[in-house]
């Protein structure tokens, strides 16, 4: 199994509403992706497309897009796990490049939302979960996360103040990132002003501030041999650990409510590949879909002892200048959740951390990154390993 690099990575503008075709949106993040790896079509032996199908107008995008991207005729896979798709497809294109099957394979995420109404977007997240036993009775994305936030609360003392905490750091990085949905500040005062719409409740505890938004967007990451990584980059980022896990469908078949197995198992198995523990992680870009997400995010892969989350936010222990910083590109709250490219963007951000070039957010001198992403509630929980050498 030889040594697998990222050589390039690319990411488009993150909006509420894009006005082109999925070619077109898939193309933004392409063409920065191959010129930051100083490659061209002819240079990718193989692609694969990450997307949740239910969001998409195209049936089998893969081939449209390969098709307008000049892919033909080098192989194209489709991988979808739901919001995890695109770290999905990186751990598949490790396993091609250190095979030996391909020599540099693009990972390509997006999700065109905006296709389908909110209502219909809504109906289709539902059908995440189980449609026999659960889906049918109401329950959605909100408050599957309420859930295990009433849980969280309950048994560690967790507070309101505290998953608006998290919102609020988000804010603070999220108004540096140009290619974020929201980019303004939040404020403590706004989860306490019944008029202010972050206040809004959703679903207890959850409130309208502690959810992050539907996206349009794309992602795309270029992933390559030893060989061919240093061919190519002058900056090459290497895969350290890939792990996953998957998850009981039915909350009823899951261990606790207060964290996410599926992650913790994920986190262990990356490690383990890699080497190292949580002690080693110089930054993180962790799947905060809510508020709570993030916090369980910590606890998962070891910031924090279990109940330990709510010690670090209060302590601004993930800020930039804290132990871990975590989100510095604003997380999933303030760019939006395009489904299948957040994983791709949170990939590009540990990547141009370990290259030094995340400008406003750059850590000092980071050695190894962490990518931690979430498919579902906690189905599909997948982390990724970066390192500089």
């Amino acid at each position: 199994m030889g040594r697998v690099a990222i050589i390039g990575v690319g990411q488009s503008k993150f909006v509420r509403s894009y006005p082109g075709s999925i070619r077109e949106l898939a193309f933004d993040a392409y063409k920065e992706a191959v010129t930051d790896a100083g490659i061209t079509a002819g240079d990718i032996d193989a692609s694969v497309f990450c997307s949740a199908p239910e969001y998409d107008r195209q049936r089998s995008p893969s081939a449209v897009i390969a098709e307008y991207l000049g892919l033909n005729p080098q192989p194209t896979f489709y991988v979808e796990t739901l919001c995890s798709s695109s770290s999905t497809g990186l751990k598949l294109a490790h396993a091609m490049v250190a095979s030996g099957a391909h020599d540099t394979v693009a990972v390509m995420g997006l999700q065109k939302m905006s296709e389908i109404t909110s209502a219909e977007s809504q109906e289709r997240m539902s059908r995440g979960a189980d449609i026999q036993w659960e889906s049918p009775f109401g329950t959605m994305m909100p408050a599957y996360y309420a859930m295990h936030a009433q849980a969280h609360m309950d048994k560690y003392g967790t507070t309101f103040e505290d998953l608006a905490a998290v919102r609020i750091k988000s804010s603070t990085y999220g108004q540096l990132n140009d290619r974020a949905v929201y980019r303004k500040a939040v404020t403590p005062d706004m989860f306490t002003d019944p008029e202010n719409m972050m206040s809004g409740p959703v679903a207890s505890p959850l409130r309208v501030g502690d959810c992050c938004a539907n996206a349009d967007g794309s992602s795309c990451i270029i992933v390559a041999s030893e060989e061919k990584a240093k061919l190519f980059s002058k900056k090459p980022v290497w895969i350290k650990g890939v792990g996953a896990a998957t998850a009981s469908v039915n909350l009823a078949g899951r261990d606790r409510l207060t964290g996410l197995l599926a992650a913790e198992q994920a986190a262990d198995a990356a490690y383990k590949m890699a080497g190292i523990g949580p002690g080693d992680i110089d930054v993180a870009e962790v799947h905060d879909c809510f508020t709570i997400a993030e916090l369980l995010a910590y606890e998962a892969l070891g910031f924090a002892e279990p109940g330990g989350a709510k010690e670090l936010i209060r302590g601004r222990e993930t800020y930039k200048e804290g132990c871990i910083p975590v989100n510095l590109d604003g997380g999933l709250l303030s760019k939006g959740h395009p489904i299948g490219a957040t994983g791709g963007s949170q990939i590009r951000t540990i990547v141009l951390q370990l290259r030094g070039e995340a400008g406003d957010i750059q850590v000092q001198n980071p050695e190894f990154g962490l990518v931690h992403n979430i498919g579902g509630v906690g189905i599909y929980g997948n982390v990724t390993i970066l390192g500089n050498s």
